[in-house]
């Protein structure tokens, strides 16, 4: 248990014993104040409950401080400020003691039970398989991946999954597109679709299926090589995109194609279900789904006049297909354009019975990729985006991830591709690697490896308790990004956390020969923020180099 940990469970055991009160999630907090004059930490808890016990705040601040006074051996004074912030300064070698709980937790420090084993499958990428993945779809790719890291790490179970979109319009467009690139090969004349795939991955295919086929699709019939194109180009396309995600630090545990949900029946038994709970209704020779009872602004239709579904239908088959399989929740990472779509999927699943609520979507907003100030185009079709893996190769996988997760999914991300390049503490990845860097240097440089102590009494300075105190904080900072699914908080924590360091290195000599006590506490701590460090940096699939260009030290 943390420090962290401790006070808010002693504050949360006064308030039930005390006030009589069960206290609700959430309801005592505490931080670490912005000026060390406000105490190593604060909470807010008076104020809150005196909507509650219809008391002044000062005077439930003091019952509680008097109570916590008793109660918290490591806290060295309590006073109240203000309207009735309670102010907690701990002792000296209190703070210290989490070195000892960093060291032997190693590579499992930050870990915890928050997520209580809640079953969870996080979607994410899914995009078709019509070519290769480019920057827009980079960003989803690296949060999803890190959000499911990080949750596993707060104690979730969390499956990773990639929805093929292989059918539909889309494919079509690439077996079309497809041959039209396979007959310019052999000189004769060719058309593209209007809205096909002009990229050069398409041209490429095209040579590959030259190669391996010949003239074979020469002397079909023309619907039936387009037919057939299209399988071989999903299939070609589909391998790229698993390499491309793998070259990204991208695994995924499971892959379900929407032709295989289409082939198992599972679309038309969901509709026949629907049907047969009166959700919903012909009109104009279409097979509608009243939509509208359950949230959605205006009904949705499932079968078209012409026999086809839409394709709501299959993906409602899709999700009704995950709960089947037991999950307590289920996450979906969509564009920012599927906003719309959101609504209408919880009136499914409401109508059929399944909790809205365990059906929760991130949305991914548009990308701008920047240099030297101008934006750079981007247009799938055309083939003139900047795909995944030239990206990766442009600036380097860890920037490529640390870049995308750096701000919250939910808002528009101007990547500067010139600051991505640069190798200086202006770019954040080079400034947290870094970090890394000079402590494996400050370790490697000390005399003897450090000793392990009982007790780190020596480390008063505040920048080595500002330091403790923000690896003391790391689980809980773990616990909050996995309930929230907000890798850029693990990004801002790095940031502090190579800043604290930096500081420290600057303000306290660490290797003293005429201080070897002083000096084997500050290595300990040294190495308490080197795992703290690459565990932070892990979850965000960004590496922890121990040796960099520049002197470290």
């Amino acid at each position: 248990m943390n420090i962290e940990e401790k006070i808010v469970n002693v504050l949360k055991q006064i308030v039930k014993d005390i006030f009589q009160l069960e206290p609700e999630e959430g309801l005592v907090m505490i931080e670490i104040p912005k000026e060390n004059s406000n105490g190593d930490y604060s909470t807010n808890l008076a104020m809150r409950l005196t909507k509650i016990l219809k008391r002044r705040p000062q005077e439930i601040a003091a019952q509680i401080k008097e109570e916590a006074e008793k109660r918290l051996d490591i806290v060295d004074s309590i006073d109240i400020a203000g309207p009735g912030f309670i102010n907690f300064w701990l002792k000296k070698d209190a703070m210290a003691n989490i070195i000892n709980t960093v060291i032997d937790q190693n590579e499992a420090y930050g870990s915890s039970d928050a997520g209580k084993g809640l079953k969870v499958l996080e979607e994410y990428v899914s995009a078709n398989p019509t070519g290769p993945l480019h920057c827009g779809h980079a960003r989803g790719a690296c949060w999803g991946d890190s959000c499911v890291r990080i949750m596993r790490k707060a104690g979730y179970d969390v499956t990773r999954e990639y929805y093929i979109n292989d059918a539909g319009a889309q494919m079509l467009n690439l077996g079309k597109s497809l041959l039209g690139r396979y007959r310019e090969l052999y000189g004769l004349d060719f058309t593209l679709p209007e809205d096909g795939y002009h990229g050069p991955d398409v041209i490429e295919i095209a040579k590959q299926i030259k190669e391996e086929y010949g003239d074979k699709y020469l002397n079909m019939k023309e619907e039936d090589a387009i037919e057939e194109l299209r399988e071989v180009g999903r299939t070609l396309e589909l391998e790229r995109i698993r390499k491309d995600l793998a070259y990204y630090g991208c695994e995924f545990d499971s892959w379900i194609s929407e032709k295989w949900i289409l082939s198992q029946g599972k679309v038309s038994d969901a509709v026949e279900k629907m049907k047969e709970m009166g959700l919903t209704y012909e009109s104009e020779g279409a097979l509608w789904f009243a939509s509208s009872k359950y949230g959605d602004d205006k009904d949705r239709v499932l079968v078209k006049s012409d026999g086809y579904y839409t394709y709501l239908t299959p993906d409602i088959a899709n999700h009704i297909h995950k709960f089947e399989r037991g999950y307590d929740l289920l996450v979906n990472i969509w564009g920012a354009d599927h906003h719309g779509y959101i609504p209408r999927m919880k009136a499914a699943m409401k109508a059929l019975g399944y909790d809205p609520d365990h059906l929760q979507v991130d949305l991914c907003q548009m990308v701008r990729m920047i240099e030297n100030g101008k934006e750079v185009k981007m247009s799938k079709r055309t083939g003139n985006a900047i795909t995944l893996r030239e990206l990766i190769d442009d600036i380097g996988l860890d920037c490529a991830r640390y870049f995308f997760l750096s701000k919250a999914l939910d808002t528009h991300l101007d990547f500067d591709l010139t600051l991505a390049r640069t190798q200086s503490n202006d770019n954040p990845v080079y400034y947290a690697q870094y970090a890394y860097a000079r402590i494996c240097s400050v370790l490697r440089q000390a005399k003897a490896p450090y000793r392990k102590k009982d007790s780190y009494s020596l480390l008063k300075d505040t920048k080595e308790v500002d330091l403790l105190k923000h690896i003391s904080s790391f689980a809980d900072v773990v616990a909050d990004s996995a309930a929230n699914r907000s890798p850029n908080k693990i990004c801002n924590y790095v940031q502090k956390l190579a800043t604290y360091f930096h500081s420290f290195y600057g303000a306290c000599k660490i290797n003293d020969p005429q201080n070897p006590e002083l000096s084997n506490e500050r290595l300990a701590l040294c190495d308490a923020t080197r795992i703290t460090l690459k565990n932070a940096l892990e979850l965000l699939g960004v590496s922890a180099p121990e040796s960099m260009s520049k002197g470290e030290a």
